[in-house]
């Protein structure tokens, strides 16, 4: 077998080992909506309770031995009227009184029982690329179905009994009634024993929300309160289930990433896991978007991700807890500020976040996956020309063509090698006959050869090697950023972050039916396959039939795959297997290769056979 056909062979067997591990870990359309159905279920049985500090929630471990813990469940073990039938969430929000939410980007509310962010929309995406079609919604009150809700709040030190603030505790507004970028809300709550509870939440015309909690002590005693925070989900969402993004809770605390998946934080129970820390973050994170808590980032908390059993309901929660109290002296007020990121996880954004507010591994919200210093530098040159052209499908195509120009010089040095190597080819049957039953002595005879002629027999595949990770990297880029989420291409493509939608086996939309899903063969998949095709026809065929055969089903075979893959990295593909050709072709005539591309297609045809037969 030649140099250029095992390294076709190579390359075919690494680029099916990454599909194969992709289909591994992408559940089939069956399988996924099965598991949607069953979390659907679970989620119209939610009852979204909650309980006080002291009730019937799980009792945490005091911070610093002088306080009490995270409230983890909720109100007193009484459940919200009308939770157990998984009420509307519209029928939800109208049980309580509200302070509106209105900025550019978010659309919601405060609810005044408990203080709760828990009413959030984003007005900037749609559930489809319908731009009538409803937009997203980030938070829920509990009650509802898919509750999902942020909450700060203080604890008591051991043994202390004052009354404060929880989930049942209902706050009077102060001034402005609506939460806008230029307009901070301020709610109030007396204790009726001389303290003072204060909340200002603040907003900016992003997903920024700030906490500043205050508590004036207008007794003859100093007062010393615990500030925590906690964000809670009550059901199992709607997730992707692919091993490559992660969806679930996580935080950096103490500079360490720590990503706990549903499944994860079901197994591990309310101690799922736990770590002292200086500022940080943690939170619970979807796809595309987020809800984390940001304490002070000099404040030293201990923070958590735990499951919970909430009305016989799984439940999920982050949260953090001051290891030191603040004091306020007598006549006098004590404050904490901490921020809340509810929203969109767009990268530009969150590293804006990460500079001008110092949060430690900020940008690690977005799942950049293991080539995190391929795929986020990738992803900022597909977004600097997406600025430029405004399209990120001519993005991706001038990416490609970079990257082409920067492998060139490797793809050249490779082909010379390889040219060598196929001038050494009688030699090497010449190995073969003088040792024909000692395959030991045979490579080391091949050896000195290639040593003493200065080549090397894998200096082919160090293109496909290198290339691999660029693969995964775009691959990484196309899935888990939003900024790639619903954006058009030309034409049929208006989401190159889903599959082509047309079909062969309906003639592309002509036929009035829709085909299953694994008949769901586009456009692009066939591009895609068709250049593969002409491709491998540079070549002339493999001389072994079984080897000939595979060669000519490969791209059908690839076709079928890729046709569940992204469109824009389909598009990616089509257009590499396109500049590989004409790359190819140049660096063959550079070499004197003769390119016989009808002939080789005529061939694998068999349409030339007996023509061939008489100049063997």
């Amino acid at each position: 077998m030649n140099s250029d056909i095992k390294n076709y062979i190579l390359a075919i067997a690494l680029s099916l080992g990454v599909i194969v591990l992709w289909q591994m870990y992408f559940p089939q359309p069956g399988q996924q909506q099965a598991q949607q159905q069953q979390q659907q279920q679970q989620q119209q049985s939610a009852q979204g309770t909650t309980t006080q500090p002291g009730d019937t929630g799980v009792p945490q471990a005091p911070a610093a031995g002088t306080g009490a813990g995270v409230p983890q469940a909720a109100p007193g073990g009484s459940v919200v009227p009308g939770a157990a039938l998984g009420l509307p969430r519209k029928a939800v929000l109208e049980q309580s009184a509200r302070v509106k939410i209105d900025t550019p980007v978010l659309s919601g509310s405060i609810n005044l029982k408990g203080a709760r962010l828990d009413d959030l929309r984003l007005k900037e995406y749609h559930e489809t690329v319908d731009d009538s079609s409803p937009t997203i919604v980030l938070l829920s009150p509990t009650g509802s179905t898919g509750a999902f809700f942020t909450e700060q709040g203080w604890v008591a030190p051991t043994g202390q009994t004052f009354k404060l603030p929880g989930s049942e505790t209902v706050w009077s507004t102060s001034g402005n009634t609506t939460l806008t970028p230029s307009a901070p809300v301020t709610l109030k709550w007396d204790n009726g024993e001389g303290l003072l509870f204060e909340q200002t939440f603040s907003i900016d015309d992003n997903y920024m929300v700030t906490v500043r909690q205050d508590i004036t002590n207008n007794t003859s005693t100093a007062v010393n309160v615990f500030p925590y925070a906690r964000v809670q989900r009550i059901g199992i969402p709607k997730i992707t289930g692919i091993y490559v993004l992660h969806e679930g809770l996580l935080s950096v605390l103490d500079d360490t990433l720590e990503e706990l998946t549903y499944s994860d934080a079901q197994d591990n129970g309310t101690a799922a896991y736990s770590s002292k820390s200086t500022g940080g973050w943690l939170g619970i994170t979807d796809k595309y978007w987020a809800a984390t808590l940001i304490p002070d980032q000099k404040m030293n908390v201990t923070g958590s991700l735990r499951h919970l059993t909430i009305a016989n309901n799984d439940a999920f929660q982050a949260d953090y807890l001051a290891t030191q109290p603040i004091s306020a002296a007598p006549g006098a007020k004590a404050s904490i500020e901490s921020r809340v990121f509810a929203g969109a996880k767009k990268s530009y954004l969150i590293d804006s976040y990460q500079e001008k507010l110092g949060i430690s591994n900020f940008e690690l919200m977005i799942d950049w996956g293991w080539f995190y210093f391929i795929t986020k530098p990738l992803f900022k040159v597909l977004h600097y020309f997406n600025a430029m052209v405004g399209n990120f499908g001519i993005a991706i195509l001038i990416v490609t063509v970079l990257l082409k120009l920067l492998f060139f010089p490797l793809q050249n040095k490779s082909y010379a090698s390889m040219s060598k190597m196929k001038k050494l080819a009688p030699e090497m049957e010449k190995i073969k006959t003088r040792f024909p039953d000692d395959r030991a002595k045979q490579q080391q005879a091949m050896m000195e050869m290639y040593k003493k002629e200065e080549v090397s027999p894998l200096s082919g595949c160090w293109p496909i090697l290198i290339q691999i990770p660029v693969f995964f990297a775009l691959y990484k880029v196309i899935y888990v950023t939003i900024e790639m989420r619903h954006a058009p291409f030309f034409g049929w493509l208006q989401d190159l972050s889903a599959p082509d939608p047309t079909s062969l086996f309906n003639l592309f939309g002509l036929l009035p039916f829709t085909p299953p899903t694994f008949l769901l063969i586009g456009v692009l998949p066939i591009l895609m396959g068709i250049t593969m095709w002409i491709q491998m026809r540079l070549n002339p065929a493999p001389p072994d039939p079984i080897q000939a055969q595979i060669f000519n089903w490969m791209p059908l075979f690839f076709t079928f795959l890729l046709a569940s893959f992204p469109a824009g990295l389909v598009l990616y593909w089509t257009w590499n297997n396109f500049l590989s050709i004409l790359q190819q072709s140049y660096i063959m005539k550079k070499h004197g290769v003769d390119i016989n591309l009808l002939g080789n297609i005529k061939t694998s045809l068999g349409l030339n056979k007996k023509k061939d037969q008489p100049g063997e």
